[in-house]
C-alpha cells in the first residue's frame, strides 16, 4: 500500500494539528531486518524534520515486533506472562514491557473509537472481586456494559477491605497486615464512581437506564453522577443466573473476563501481583471483547459489540488493533486505514 503521512508526527509542528496538502516530501527509505519491504521516509516542509511510516505505527521502536500480535492473542486467552514468554521465546522483562505498551495502545484505541455513545440506551453495572498477591488483599473491579450489545464501556480496579470472621487464621493474617502497613483502604465507591463518570463522559446530557443488583451505593452514585437523567433499576442478585435474568449480560461478561484473563481466575497461580497490572490487562480484554470477538457464540462472526453499537462497520483483526499509534487522540490513524489516510475523528 502507498502510505501517505496524514500529518507531521511532531506535536510542536503546525502540520500536526492542521496539516496542509503535500506538507511532506519523500526522503528515501530504509530496510529493517524485521520486515521484507523497505520502509519509506519523509521530510516535513515546515519543521524540516524527518520521519518514516514506522513513526505512526504501534510497534515504533519495538524489538521483535512480529511477537506483538501473538502476545496479545495469548494474553486474552488466559495465558500468563511467564508462559507467554516461554512460548514466544522472549525474556520475562521483554514480555512485561510489551504487555504495558499493548495495554496503553488498547486503552487509547478504546478512547478514540468510543468517544460518544448513542442516547437512550440501557447499561448494566456490577463488580467482580479478586485479590492482589494474597487473598487477604481483596480487589474490586466494577464493569459497565451496554445491555443489548455487551459493549464494555469502562472498568476500574481498586482495593477493598473485607475482614474475615473473628478468630479465624485469615482474620489474624489481616490484622497482622494492617498492624504493619496500616488499615487497608476500601475504594469500592471511588471505582464505581469513576466507571459511571467514564460512561457519563460518553453520553453527555442524554438520558439512560442503569441496571444493577441491590447494592445500596449504586443508586446513590448513579444519582450523584447523572442526576435526574438516569433511571436506576435494581435486581436481586439471588435470582437464578439464566438468560432470563436482567443481569445476564453483565454476568456473562464477567464470566468471560475470568476466562480470558488469567489474573482473574480463581484458585490460580496467575493472580495479579499489583492492581495496576490488573487494570492494564483489562484494557486488553476491553479491546478484544468490543472490537474483535463476536458478542455471543451463536452470533455471526461480524457481530462484535462495536459493530452492533454502530461504532465500526466490521470487526477488527488482531493485527489492526495493534497497527497504528493511538496516543494522538482523534488525530490518530483509524485502525482500519491500511494507507493511513483516515483519522479516527
Amino acid at each position: 500500500m502507498d502510505f501517505r503521512p496524514p500529518r507531521c508526527p511532531y506535536v510542536e509542528c503546525s502540520q500536526h494539528t492542521a496539516p496542509r496538502p503535500r506538507f511532506w516530501t519523500r526522503h528515501g527509505s530504509y530496510h529493517p531486518r524485521c520486515r521484507r519491504r523497505p520502509v519509506p521516509r519523509f521530510r516535513c516542509r515546515f519543521c524540516d524534520r524527518t520521519f518514516s511510516r514506522q513513526t505512526f505505527r504501534h510497534d515504533y521502536r519495538d524489538r521483535r515486533p512480529d511477537r506483538n500480535t501473538k502476545l496479545f492473542a495469548a494474553l486474552v486467552s488466559s495465558t500468563g506472562l511467564r508462559q507467554a514468554a516461554r512460548q514466544l521465546g522472549l525474556g520475562g522483562g521483554a514480555v512485561q514491557r510489551k504487555f504495558r505498551k499493548l495495554a496503553r495502545t488498547c486503552r487509547w484505541l478504546h478512547r478514540n473509537l468510543c468517544r460518544e455513545l448513542p442516547a437512550d440506551r440501557t447499561f448494566v453495572l456490577d463488580e467482580e472481586e479478586t485479590f492482589e498477591k494474597a487473598s487477604i488483599r481483596p480487589l474490586t473491579l466494577p464493569v459497565v456494559i451496554d445491555k443489548d450489545t455487551y459493549f464494555v464501556v469502562a472498568t476500574m480496579a481498586g482495593p477493598i477491605r473485607r475482614l474475615a470472621p473473628p478468630g479465624t487464621a485469615r482474620r489474624a493474617r489481616q490484622e497482622r497486615e494492617e498492624a504493619a502497613s496500616g488499615r487497608r483502604r476500601d475504594r469500592s465507591r471511588v471505582c464505581v464512581r469513576a466507571t459511571l463518570r467514564a460512561l457519563a463522559g460518553r453520553l453527555g446530557d442524554s438520558s439512560l437506564t442503569l441496571l444493577s443488583d441491590e447494592k445500596a451505593s449504586y443508586g446513590t452514585l448513579a444519582t450523584e453522577v447523572f442526576g435526574t437523567s438516569v433511571r436506576h433499576i435494581a435486581t436481586s442478585s439471588r435470582l437464578p443466573r439464566t438468560a432470563f435474568n436482567p443481569l445476564f449480560p453483565i454476568n456473562l461478561t464477567l464470566a468471560m473476563s475470568r476466562d480470558n484473563c488469567g489474573r482473574l481466575r480463581r484458585d490460580s497461580w496467575l493472580v495479579t501481583e499489583k492492581r495496576r497490572c490488573l487494570q492494564l490487562h483489562m484494557h486488553l480484554f476491553t479491546a478484544y471483547r468490543n472490537y474483535v470477538r463476536r458478542r455471543r457464540n451463536h452470533d455471526r462472526a461480524v457481530d462484535t459489540p462495536a459493530v452492533l453499537l454502530g461504532l465500526l462497520t466490521r470487526p477488527l483483526e488482531l493485527e489492526e488493533v495493534l497497527a497504528w499509534r493511538q496516543d494522538w487522540g482523534p488525530r490518530s490513524i483509524h485502525p482500519t486505514a491500511s494507507t493511513g489516510a483516515i483519522a479516527v475523528a
